[in-house]
């Protein structure tokens, strides 16, 4: 095995957070790159002997340069559709660039890129069109790229199978856009990383372009019947209609589904054109089982049933503190920072008060008003945001950079200390903070932190019109957790002033 390590980037996303423990298991040594080193630093292979762990940025060509300098080879497993993301094909247009280049100068003897199967035409999605235009980017530079052209990825946690899951469990009947007749060729995650694993280990893969799929062609509506029978559930009605545009179909996929309609609109587009593989050529050099939909679907379900999600949809997402949050100064931020904080102090001791404070969220709620905080997730949806429906990754297991609702977790330190970035629709920037202290004597002080940066005369509206309620369930969070955890409350949950710097009310 070469000494030289081989970079990934995207490591944090659905398959680079799955590529990398294949690559150490396979003998490699493993650079990955990425903007958050406390992100990369929660996953499970991060303290492995042979993976070395670089800040990079793929917007910043001098931080990509130097998280490259060394490797023999990389991975590319990065797009810029995420939701906020209004430009994502200037975006990934950028970052190929810059990839293409920082490649060249660091000495990287190959590129290996996953990307969309479509071919070339007027109807083409801008998300497919904008993958094709990243592959041609890295291809005409100086280092050669091996692309592979891969249709629906199905697996537990990808967007495609919670799309897929969330349609067909909450809609017997269902109306939908004509696309569900297009013919497509899903492939199983597990193919799919057997491929990119597989591609760096044979040398006649170099340079070259692969589509890769499973055995199935067949139609979405196809794909939706598999999925109900695996998942014992009756057949579904599914009746396509001729006016329901991508636009409309995408607001409908929010309304239905975890996903965002900036990010199920460009995925809505692509389903329009037949993505079929031209050529199967890559079978006869990396050999496989290939898994059939209905095996895939199995795997995943069975997967989902366990809890055992290793990477999600949503892990790919900002993770970094905002800078209002660190520098503790208003004027600096931008403007007055506004605070609500509570405290309490409850006999028990960290560790007992820290488990229900890491399984918060999900299909456990938030402990108090949960009819408050369903309604806040309906209006965020409406709005256009994430909402409740994208829950959590793991029901206990909580990491740096997880999806929790509709908050992005920014920081865990076990058992003190979780830091949430609001990732719903505001006229603002929140964030939410638990604080734990051991007192001595058994004895752990709770501290609640909100914090919001108001953008804005609405801003300001929206702070002061929510302020009685967030007293009401902070208070009431505080004393359920304590319930939670079945031990009493030494000091009932009081109000405190905590910075400076910040607006006190």
């Amino acid at each position: 095995m070469e000494s030289s390590p081989v970079a990934v980037t995207g490591a944090t996303g659905y398959v680079g957070g799955r590529l990398v423990p294949i690559l150490l298991e396979n003998g490699h040594r493993v650079r990955v790159l990425g903007r958050s080193i406390a992100k990369l630093k929660c996953r499970p292979w991060s303290n492995h002997p042979r993976l070395e762990i670089a800040t990079s940025d793929v917007m910043d060509f001098e931080s990509l340069f130097k998280g490259l300098e060394g490797c023999t080879a990389a991975y590319y497993l990065v797009h810029s559709m995420q939701p906020g993301e209004k430009n994502f094909e200037k975006a990934d247009r950028r970052a190929a660039e810059n990839m293409a280049r920082a490649a060249a100068r660091a000495g990287v003897k190959r590129i290996i890129y996953l990307g969309g199967l479509g071919e070339e035409a007027p109807s083409l999605s801008r998300h497919l069109r904008s993958r094709a235009e990243v592959a041609k980017i890295l291809k005409d530079g100086e280092v050669p790229t091996t692309y592979l052209r891969a249709a629906v990825i199905l697996g537990a946690g990808s967007a495609s199978f919670e799309i897929l899951r969330y349609l067909v469990e909450r809609l017997p009947v269902m109306t939908t856009p004509r696309w569900v007749r297009t013919p497509c060729q899903p492939i199983a995650i597990r193919n799919v990383l057997n491929y990119l694993a597989g591609c760096l280990e044979k040398e006649e893969t170099k340079g070259r372009t692969f589509d890769i799929g499973g055995p199935d062609i067949l139609t979405y509506q196809d794909l939706m019947q598999i999925y109900a029978e695996e998942a014992g559930l009756p057949k579904r009605i599914i009746i396509p209609l001729p006016f329901l545009s991508p636009r409309l179909s995408s607001y409908w996929l929010h309304l239905v589904t975890p996903v965002p309609p900036s990010l199920a609109r460009p995925l809505v587009e692509g389903l329009k054109s037949p993505v079929v593989c031209k050529e199967n050529e890559i079978r006869n050099l990396i050999p496989q089982k290939l898994l059939t939909c209905r095996e895939a679907v199995r795997i995943a379900l069975d997967r989902v049933s366990q809890n055992r999600i290793e990477t999600c949809w949503s892990d790919a997402g900002k993770s970094m503190a905002p800078e209002w949050v660190t520098c503790g100064d208003a004027q600096y931020a931008g403007g007055i920072i506004l605070e609500c904080c509570y405290r309490t102090v409850i006999r028990a001791p960290m560790e007992d008060l820290w488990r229900p404070i890491q399984e918060i969220g999900g299909k456990a709620g938030w402990y108090f008003a949960d009819s408050l905080w369903k309604i806040r997730g309906i209006l965020d949806r409406l709005a256009g945001g994430t909402g409740l429906r994208r829950g959590r990754r793991h029901p206990v297991e909580i990491r740096t950079g997880d999806a929790l609702d509709f908050w992005r977790v920014l920081e865990v330190n076990p058992p003190s200390r979780i830091l949430l970035h609001a990732e719903m629709r505001l006229p603002g920037d929140a964030v939410l903070e638990f604080r734990l202290t051991s007192m001595g004597y058994e004895e752990t002080e709770i501290l609640q932190i909100s914090k919001f940066l108001p953008r804005g005369v609405l801003g300001l509206l929206y702070w002061y019109g929510l302020y009685p309620f967030h007293q009401f369930i902070f208070k009431g969070m505080l004393n359920a957790i304590a319930g939670k955890a079945e031990r009493p409350i030494v000091k009932k949950p009081e109000k405190f002033i905590r910075s400076q710097n910040a607006c006190r009310i």
